[in-house]
């Protein structure tokens, strides 16, 4: 029973990262596309709203994989579930 318990803790906190990053997904992709025309300012030369379709949301993007990576291996090692020993 100790195991399941641990197994289920694990997957709450793997769900719970997966909601919020998947949160952050969505502000960033449809937020930004919805809010288009209010973001209009300059932002290096360009309209921001241009700059964040272009090179702002991919960049997010990339960071929310990163971070994902990082934190499910800290919460690998915490409950065990850590393969780069084998």
């Amino acid at each position: 029973m100790q195991a399941n318990s641990h197994r289920r803790a694990y997957w709450r906190k793997n769900i719970r990262l997966t909601g919020i990053l998947m949160l952050v997904w969505f502000v960033v992709t449809f937020g930004m596309s919805y809010y288009a025309r209010e973001l209009s300012f300059d932002f290096f030369g360009w309209p921001f709203s241009f700059w964040m379709a272009a090179q702002g949301a991919p960049l997010v993007y990339v960071v929310i994989i990163a971070f994902y990576a990082r934190c499910m291996e800290r919460l690998d090692v915490a409950h065990g579930f850590d393969e780069s020993e084998h």
